[in-house]
């Protein structure tokens, strides 16, 4: 049986779709309050709803290590896509706990329960962002560095409880995606800027990062776990762009008017300032920060040629996948 943690997310409810046009049972995780609209949303623009009937769905935290013990009887592979997304300094603690302690719990629970596979999602920003310019591949060492959001010091931390685990006899292959594009919930993640882009978007940054369909990563895992890929990390991307090159397209496809102001590091320094002071007066947690705003401005590049090696692995490229999500995204507009 494959068990599937942070099943109702965006990498989670793809990697089920393509898990259930497989012969091995699938019991994925939730929490009491998950919405499964998300995952009901891929299956149903597949035309597979009929396999959502196969999926057992279990109530568990992965904070609570006893209700990890349950769910996981009688399971042999484990995908662990459940995580904490946050660039918001108020949440830092929690996510730290979730991200961390919470790998930690599952590691352990996958141990004591004799649990064959396991496939970790980390992100690129596990990997590090020490300098700019740079082709960073699994080989590139973490240094500490400010330029290191507290979401990457977070998934760094979670890799480590992973390669512990290693360590200790699991079976476990680590998967780093960039940037992920799919079809998602369009009020958060990078789903978050079709929506922003739709509103309307004047500004753009000089950045430059790696991107990925949500597709490729749930393929790329399978294949790794099916392969026994183990004690082993991959970057999943497909390629690097300037943010301008991906907001251009966006805007295009939903029929917008691209992006025409650039914005200089004053301009973006003033921006996440004044929407911070916005956010304490509204109760909302805004959409910019200081680390998202930063981040914008630098120019990362991720390689994957690891991965396409070993699988012959040939990616979506971005455009399409942009344009694939795009069309989602007007469809449900009307």
């Amino acid at each position: 049986m494959i068990f599937v943690t942070g099943a109702t997310g965006l990498v989670g409810s793809h990697l089920l779709l393509q898990l259930a046009t497989g012969e091995k049972p699938i019991r994925a995780m939730k929490r009491p309050s998950s919405d499964l609209g998300l995952v009901e949303k891929v299956f149903k623009l597949a035309g597979k709803e009929q396999l959502l009937a196969q999926i057992e769905w279990v109530e568990a935290d992965l904070l609570d290590i006893f209700s990890l013990e349950d769910a996981l009887k009688g399971v042999d592979e484990v995908y662990h896509c459940g995580a904490m997304v946050s660039f918001h300094p108020a949440l830092r603690k929690q996510m730290q706990r979730v991200n961390v302690e919470g790998t930690a719990n599952l590691v352990n629970a996958c141990l004591d329960t004799g649990v064959k596979k396991f496939c970790h999602v980390s992100s690129v920003a596990a990997i590090g962002r020490s300098g700019e310019d740079q082709i960073i591949d699994e080989q590139s060492l973490w240094k500490s560095s400010k330029r290191n959001s507290a979401y990457a010091i977070s998934k760094y931390g979670a890799e480590k409880e992973v390669w512990r685990g290693i360590a200790e006899g699991l079976n476990a292959v680590i998967v780093n995606p960039s940037i992920i594009f799919g079809v998602g919930n369009w009020n958060s993640g990078s789903s978050e800027m079709i929506k922003l882009t739709w509103k309307g978007l004047r500004f753009y940054t000089s950045g430059i990062n790696s991107f990925v369909d949500v597709r490729d990563v749930a393929k790329s895992m399978i294949q790794l776990m099916d392969g026994n890929y183990f004690g082993e990390r991959f970057i999943i991307t497909s390629e690097s762009l300037p943010y301008r090159q991906v907001f251009t397209w966006i805007a295009t496809f939903l029929g917008k008017k691209p992006p025409s102001i650039p914005v200089t590091p004053l301009m973006g320094e003033i921006a996440w300032r004044l929407v911070a002071v916005k956010g304490l007066i509204t109760g909302r947690r805004p959409a910019l920060t200081r680390e998202t705003t930063r981040t914008a401005a630098k120019r990362y590049y991720y390689s994957s040629e690891k991965l396409k090696k070993r699988l012959s692995f040939t990616f979506i490229p971005v455009e399409q996948s942009l344009a694939d999500t795009c069309k989602v995204f007007l469809d449900e507009m009307g």
